[in-house]
């Protein structure tokens, strides 16, 4: 299926490890042009010499520190004398550790904010007045499902989540008559890294065994098993194409049906 799309531009942050590499490699693909951004330049330049080697789109990896404006101005010149315009922007970076709010310091609620909630803010901003001037162009917004469902142990996530889900559909709202589409997705727990980290975070404030949780994750879900970075990022593929060109302000989840509400 030709989903219309190669020959773009796109930008993804987080870009070298978890949902963003895999991001990176299904838009790559389809034949688009992709500057992966992270912090670590040796995660970087191992994860674009790997992906470069076997597909058609064109890899370009930037190093970044997005809680920073300046560096998102920097990183944004730097993708645009690489690649062109940017048609694409997957905004991924961004984590928060599990915890509660006894557990969870200012300068901890500080980085999450700066980096996740204003990452994507910033970042959106860097993009949206080229790409509504051009009359197309795809905002993802890699979110999560904390954000619909508080909990004590993850109410920083959950809380700049919630955060991201407004704006999200704010923007949607505000780039749609450009035909510039901004939409969200959910993932559950996804076999990433950073899952790894979640589980033993978990371990500590629950007292249960990594085994213990891991099929407990499991068992949640109706269909067996946690997410797969690439379980993501076809979505996310869908969404960036012309199959999804009346598909606006959807927050999608993609969690194997854990998720339930009317």
């Amino acid at each position: 299926m030709d989903l219309g799309i190669s020959g773009r531009n796109a930008l993804i942050t987080g870009g070298s490890k978890g949902i963003g590499r895999a991001c990176a490699e299904a838009l790559a693909i389809e034949g688009v042009n992709i500057a992966i951004v992270a912090r670590d330049p040796k995660s970087l330049e191992s994860a674009a010499a790997e992906m470069s080697s076997n597909l058609k789109g064109h890899i370009v990896p930037i190093t970044g520190n997005l809680t920073k404006g300046a560096e998102i101005e920097r990183v944004f010149a730097e993708a645009e004398e690489a690649l062109g315009q940017i048609d694409i922007l997957v905004n991924n970076a961004g984590s928060a550790p599990l915890g509660r709010i006894r557990d969870i310091t200012d300068a901890t609620w500080q980085e999450c904010f700066d980096l996740k909630l204003m990452g994507y803010v910033r970042c959106s901003r860097a993009v949206m007045t080229g790409m509504c001037k051009r009359k197309w162009g795809r905002i993802i917004n890699i979110i999560g499902r904390g954000g619909h469902f508080p909990t004590a142990k993850y109410i920083a996530g959950g809380a700049i989540n919630a955060a991201i889900l407004n704006i999200t559909q704010a923007l949607a709202e505000e780039c749609g008559p450009y035909n510039v589409l901004v939409n969200g997705v959910n993932p559950a727990a996804t076999a990433t890294e950073r899952w790894n980290t979640l589980v033993k975070q978990r371990m500590k404030i629950t007292g249960q065994t990594e085994r213990e949780i891991r099929e407990e994750s499991a068992k949640n879900v109706p269909l067996g098993r946690i997410g797969l970075p690439e379980d993501i990022a076809n979505m996310v593929t869908y969404l960036c194409s012309e199959k999804a060109g009346f598909v606006n302000g959807s927050l999608v989840d993609v969690d194997g049906g854990v998720s339930r509400a009317l």
